[in-house]
């Protein structure tokens, strides 16, 4: 059988199906980036009305990545989707608080969701760069933080999925006058946040 063997082949050959199916729309070049790698991550074409990104939003990350800055992620999963070439290139890194003792036990003691308590530690860390692919109530308590002014949080991506509280975190965050990019209702996921931050990645240095 004849078909496409190496991997940025595939990769190359999936973005120009992509560019040729995706239609009409008012997405910028680097816009354009992010929105493709999120529909090649879900091959989900509705993403293509879905995704939010706010003015100066991609400045802001860029600007971020390129100081060299500690990402929080609110999944495991997420942290394994993100390239670790491309962060180390940046000298950037990637943290999920969940799985620290410290958490766990803010968490219990407290009666919250380890989301919720890690995104309270990675705040007390000084992160500034938040990732959100699965946990609304994670997304919530960081908007509480911020609006209290006790968070410094420069940069958001809001991507929570499912039926409770996801869709809802979402238009919360957005009421923050915050550089985000985020995934409007139900959909979402911790492979697209992944994706949208390797797109932001791959303005800045080579896909590898």
């Amino acid at each position: 059988m004849d078909y496409i063997k190496i991997p940025m082949d595939i990769e190359k050959r999936s973005f120009e199906i992509i560019g040729e199916e995706l239609g009409e729309h008012s997405f910028d070049a680097r816009e354009l980036s992010i929105v493709k790698r999120v529909i090649h991550t879900t091959a989900d074409f509705q993403y293509k009305d879905l995704i939010y990104i706010r003015e100066n939003a991609i400045d802001e990350a860029l600007s971020l990545l390129k100081s060299g800055i500690t990402i929080y992620t609110d999944t495991k999963m997420a942290l394994s989707g993100i390239n670790k070439k491309a962060l180390s290139e940046l000298n950037c890194k990637v943290e999920c608080f969940v799985d620290r003792e410290d958490v766990a036990f803010i968490a219990k003691e407290r009666g919250i969701t380890r989301s919720m308590a890690a995104v309270e530690k990675a705040v007390e860390e000084g992160v500034s760069f938040f990732v959100f692919g699965n946990a609304p109530t994670a997304l919530y308590r960081l908007k509480e933080l911020i609006e209290a002014g006790k968070a410094n949080a420069k940069f958001i991506i809001g991507a929570p999925i499912g039926f409770v509280g996801a869709a809802e975190s979402k238009e919360e965050a957005e009421k923050l006058p915050i550089p985000m990019i985020t995934i409007r209702g139900r959909k979402g996921g911790s492979t697209v946040a992944a994706a949208i931050v390797n797109a932001l990645m791959y303005l800045l240095v080579n896909r590898s």
